[in-house]
């Protein structure tokens, strides 16, 4: 079917995208990837339509009637359709309003030189006849002779290019006589069938989520469904808290299954009554009482504070199985201690569905779930936050996130108009994350993007203030010592209730470091007797399980190799491989946190791989081989001493495959790896942890600075 043809179709109702369908979501990039391949007559993949006299719940006003006969509906390329109609028709397609696009995707420029598509740039565009947009070709408000007077009037053009940009001009207008392979679902198919071929089409790709086509599955069968559900979106969206319409889906498997995987359990119409019932006590209290909860107790007021929603789905189920749907002090508090453990230790930052199965697993059945589920976080990492967390992290980290409830605990102020930071105080009074010592300050003190090391104490959230926005852009690159000085004049309990250091000494730029060793200190124990405070919890003992370990993910305390000495991807010996072994020991050695744990015969995506390839490099084929070798090689790397008194080796079977964990202490002095470059120049790097990656530094002063803080 051409293009041209689909527009049409669209525009004279017979075409139509069902409700069940997700909403419009590409953004500029994809755009411009679709029209470079149109316009250079590359693949753009294959429409799935489905004709029907009996068709779902559709997107849009129109409604379909037995008259309207036989319809067109599209279940696989909406997302291709609706860009193409937006861009060639400047409009949106009639199957959607405003609100429902997520991304303005107008305004793509063409250069009819070159052929090259960007988005309008004044600075290479405004004098640039070449440059036009792609709707005004379409519409028919600007003619490749409109373009050659320009270009002769800026004394541009000569024969060559003339009939360049004719011959482009034409190109692109050509894309409306491209045609789109068309695979066609016939009319005697049921609702349930065209679903079903949805979602095998989708479910084979990454187009869309398990929870959207679960999604796709209950509006098939509930043509209500999304449009409820969108409207309590809007509606908690309304008072801080934006979700997607991944959570509620979440939320309603949670609540019907207890599972957090399986989104397979939505698909059958036998759910339709319990997901409805489900729905409505989710909708009028459950959602609405969780989120005052938050607001109220933990002193979370907008979801952007929070690292994980998924936290949420816990607490969900929880309250939704009281019949009351509401809890006890005692119980709010729980929930409360183990939301900011689980926020802070990122419970749900990897394996999501399968955490959630195991945490759903345990409200279900648990006596004292919240006490059972913090013991599950305290089993994989540390719950006592030390100073060393706080170096290089910034704002992203979730530290950042519980400094920002606890200072609301206290009743914090903006250090410079007073202003409460609680609540929603409108754009003017939005919260930022100011910059104590100013960044330009600190640049031109070597704090900057040419010293890694530096440039992250720069912008350490212990160098964070939370102030409202309009004060920050009064506040500019005032002086530390000046600004905190009219802080504590004028706001006394300014400075303590945000753990600001009051030592005036610490106030001035050549003490910058000394500041903030003096704020982790005090971050590190005011925000650990915080949480302790909130109530006594009696987490279970008992070691973590390797598998539970690996369902962590990689962190920056966890590392996968697939493997020592094989080498996977050439299926072959590679010694150079024991290289990254030994830098993600010297990694974890010389970092900030506790020291780490390296897996290998694990991907980077968590599956298992087992040991089999590297044992058959080596003489011998069992786990003592496998540790002998590895010891020697830390051993001639490290000292022997080192290796046997701050790295421990254990072999794990996980179904019935073999993984080795190393376990790496923190050291007390730093480690180097030896290198040599492509001129054979013998030398030696220093790694650190960054993020999940084990990265050297490159400059000698970064590596002493960083020496010097870190040892």
């Amino acid at each position: 079917m051409q293009i041209r043809q689909i527009i049409d179709k669209i525009d004279d109702s017979q075409i139509f995208v069902p409700a069940f369908q997700r909403e419009y979501v590409w953004k500029r990039p994809d755009a411009k990837a679709l029209f470079t391949s149109l316009i250079k007559r590359y693949p753009t993949g294959t429409l799935l339509t489905w004709e029907t006299t009996n068709p779902p719940e559709l997107k849009g006003k129109k409604k379909y009637t037995s008259e309207m006969g036989s319809v067109k509906l599209i279940l696989d390329g909406q997302q291709r359709i609706t860009t193409i109609y937006m861009i060639l028709e400047g409009k949106l397609p009639p199957y959607y309003t405003q609100p429902e696009i997520k991304n303005n995707v107008l305004g793509l420029y063409v250069n009819l030189e070159t052929l090259d598509l960007e988005y309008y740039k004044k600075q290479a565009m405004q004098n640039n006849p070449l440059w036009v947009d792609l709707t005004d070709i379409f519409k028919g408000e600007i003619r490749s002779s409109d373009i050659r007077i320009r270009l002769r009037e800026k004394e541009l053009l000569n024969a060559e290019l003339e009939n360049l940009v004719d011959d482009n001009f034409e190109a692109v207008k050509s894309i409306k006589d491209r045609e789109f392979p068309e695979q066609i679902i016939p009319v005697s198919a049921s609702i349930k069938e065209a679903i079903d071929i949805f979602y095998i089409v989708n479910a084979s790709g990454v187009n869309l989520t398990d929870a959207e086509l679960a999604l796709a599955q209950i509006s098939g069968y509930w043509p209500e469904a999304r449009d409820l559900f969108k409207a309590k979106l809007f509606e908690l969206g309304e008072n801080g808290f934006v979700f997607k319409l991944d959570f509620l889906i979440f939320a309603l498997l949670a609540v019907t299954h207890s599972m957090g995987s399986e989104m397979k359990r939505l698909h059958s119409s036998d759910n339709i009554e319990a997901i409805k019932t489900a729905w409505k006590r989710l909708d009028t209290q459950i959602l609405d009482y969780i989120t005052n909860i938050l607001r109220t107790h933990a002193f979370v007021d907008h979801s952007d504070e929070i690292n994980s929603v998924f936290a949420l789905i816990p607490l969900i189920l929880y309250v939704y199985k009281k019949p009351s749907g509401q809890m006890t002090e005692d119980e709010i508090n729980k929930a409360v201690k183990w939301f900011y453990y689980s926020q802070l230790r990122q419970r749900y930052a990897s394996q999501t569905p399968q955490k959630l199965d195991k945490d759903l697993a345990i409200v279900k059945n648990s006596t004292q779930p919240f006490d059972d589920l913090l013991g599950l976080i305290e089993q994989e990492r540390s719950l006592t936050i030390t100073d060393g967390e706080f170096v290089g992290r910034d704002i992203r980290h979730p530290l950042f996130s519980l400094m920002r409830w606890y200072f609301k605990s206290k009743g914090a102020v903006c250090l410079t108009s007073g202003v409460s930071i609680r609540g929603n105080m409108g754009k003017k009074y939005s919260l930022e994350k100011d910059h104590i010592f100013p960044y330009a300050a600190l640049k031109a003190n070597g704090y900057d993007t040419n010293n890694r090391f530096k440039y992250a104490l720069a912008q350490e959230v212990t160098n964070r203030a939370v102030l409202a926005s309009i004060e920050n852009r009064g506040k500019s690159d005032q002086a530390a010592r000046k600004y905190l000085e009219k802080a504590s004049n004028q706001f006394p309990s300014a400075l303590r209730k945000q753990c600001i250091p009051e030592d005036s000494s610490l106030w001035e730029i050549e003490n910058f470091e000394s500041f903030l060793n003096s704020r982790r200190a005090l971050l590190s124990d005011e925000l650990n007797s915080f949480l302790s405070n909130i109530t006594e919890m009696q987490t279970t003992g008992g070691a973590v399980s390797i598998s539970d370990i690996i369902a962590e993910g990689e962190h920056d305390g966890l590392e996968f190799k697939s493997s020592m000495r094989w080498d996977t991807e050439q299926n072959c010996l590679n010694k150079a491989l024991e290289k990254v072994v030994l830098k993600t020991v010297a990694a974890f050695n010389n970092g900030y946190g506790e020291g780490g744990r390296l897996i290998i015969g694990v991907d980077d995506d968590g599956n298992i791989l087992g040991l089999d390839n590297d044992l058959s490099t080596l003489k011998g084929d069992d786990a003592d081989a496998y540790e002998l070798h590895l010891r020697n090689i830390l051993n001639s790397e490290f000292g022997v001493e080192y290796a046997a008194s701050s790295i421990k080796i254990h072999f794990h079977e996980i179904s019935g495959q073999e993984v080795c964990s190393v376990v790496v202490a923190k050291g007390a002095t730093p480690l180097f790896v030896k290198s040599v470059d492509k001129n054979g120049v013998k030398g030696e790097d220093f790694f650190v942890r960054s993020g999940n990656l084990s990265e050297p530094m490159k400059s000698t002063s970064e590596i002493s600075a960083y020496i010097a803080n870190r040892f």
